[in-house]
């Protein structure tokens, strides 16, 4: 086995929910170190990015809907990478089925999952499913001076007009 990156996000009704310590306390029985840490507001252009092999399903509008946040009036999502030997394989098989009915009632899907009357999934956490995925996740939602460690190759640039928010003196 080799250290492998995972890509972790409590979504909107994980938080609505206040399970936030409850999926942490779970995931710290996998041992992995967590890399990286944030709350996102999570914009209509990277939530679609991020399921976007997801988009000619019929539920795809509703699934943005829900990672916005627009469902549960919670407009954030806590991201996490979580580093370690085996790690996407620790982090799914704690996370359960990604239907909560189907998963394992011990996972954190099993326990704290739940399926809509239209048939959404709120499955209050996401975790990368391969190598390859994760990359793509991780690489979506944050930026490599956000990662405590170096986990794919990065180059030096220079940006010209980049505007951000900076604090007020």
């Amino acid at each position: 086995m080799n250290n492998q990156a995972t890509l972790v996000l409590i979504k909107p009704d994980g938080l609505k929910k206040s399970l936030t310590g409850n999926i942490l306390t779970r995931l710290s029985e996998t041992k992995l170190e967590i890399v990286a840490a944030k709350m996102v507001r999570v914009t209509d252009e990277l939530a679609r990015e991020h399921y976007a092999h997801l988009k000619d399903q019929p539920f795809f509008e509703e699934l943005i809907n829900y990672i916005k946040g627009d469902l549960h009036d919670r407009k954030k999502a806590m991201a996490m990478v979580y580093w370690g030997e085996g790690a996407i394989g620790k982090v799914r098989q704690l996370a359960g089925a990604t239907n909560p009915e189907e998963a394992d009632p011990v996972s954190i899907r099993g326990a704290y999952g739940r399926i809509t009357t239209k048939g959404l999934y709120e499955n209050v956490i996401h975790c990368s499913s391969n190598e390859s995925e994760a990359r793509r996740e991780i690489q979506l939602w944050f930026a490599p001076e956000e990662i405590i460690v170096e986990l794919y190759p990065t180059k030096e640039a220079v940006e010209k007009e980049v505007r951000r928010t900076v604090w007020a003196k």
